[in-house]
């Protein structure tokens, strides 16, 4: 039991704590992230400046706010899903960019947010932090995409809606108190953030006719506006 103990110990001690491990990672993923920016799109400071930002913000969230001793799988691929997020943004300057590189990349981004919360809980590492970094890993995906869509000249202003509600949600709390209170746990938030996600995926697909793209955006911001008013209208109405 004593020599269990100490070996209990011993590895406390040498084994890194999550904001050591998720700075190597961070790191780590640099080198991919500039590649691939640069080799797909030759845009390297846009990728790399918000990756680095990214990952400097939720260090910090870390370091102030994780709970647990280890960092845990879920919040890796969360980092993974900010990297090809990073990579994406490469493409909202590029005078061409690749259809099928961009829709597949994106795919990729939103197939991995069903893995790192399923990896959290089976580990589990569950966290305020944890579901507040995927979240924002979510808002800043719809964000690039609805900028890439933007500029690709086939939808119209109405994108906006999909890619920054969120954000304007985050500045409109700044001056209003209420809004910043925490709000329940919603199956209809999650799934029209899914949608929303799905939508602008669908809208960058090579293959989804031009007729159809005005119908898809609006209805998908329509449902986004709608939950937003929900949210806002309940925060505002508590005592």
């Amino acid at each position: 039991m004593i020599e269990s103990n100490r070996q209990n110990v011993w590895t406390d001690r040498i084994a890194p704590g999550p904001q050591s491990l998720f700075a190597v990672l961070s790191l780590a993923l640099l080198g991919p992230v500039s590649f691939a920016a640069l080799a797909i799109f030759g845009n390297l400071a846009v990728p790399i400046a918000l990756f680095a930002f990214t990952a400097g913000i939720a260090l910090r969230g870390i370091l102030v706010h994780y709970p647990h001793r280890a960092l845990g799988m879920g919040n890796g691929v969360t980092l993974i899903r900010a990297a090809l997020v990073a990579v994406l943004a490469g493409a909202v300057m590029a005078p061409h960019p690749a259809g099928w590189v961009v829709f597949a990349l994106a795919c990729v981004a939103f197939a991995l947010d069903g893995l790192d919360g399923w990896l959290a809980r089976r580990s589990g590492l569950t966290s305020a932090f944890g579901a507040r970094f995927d979240m924002e890993i979510d808002a800043l995906l719809a964000a690039v995409l609805a900028l890439i869509l933007l500029s690709d000249g086939h939808v119209g202003l109405e994108i906006l809606f999909l890619g920054f509600t969120r954000y304007a949600f985050v500045i409109a709390s700044l001056f209003l108190d209420r809004l910043r209170r925490p709000l329940p746990d919603s199956l209809r938030r999650k799934t029209i953030c899914v949608i929303q996600i799905a939508a602008l995926i669908a809208l960058l697909c090579p293959l989804t006719p031009l007729w159809l793209m005005p119908p898809l955006s609006w209805g998908a911001a329509v449902l986004l506006l709608c939950s937003f008013a929900t949210d806002i209208r309940w925060l505002l109405g508590r005592p």
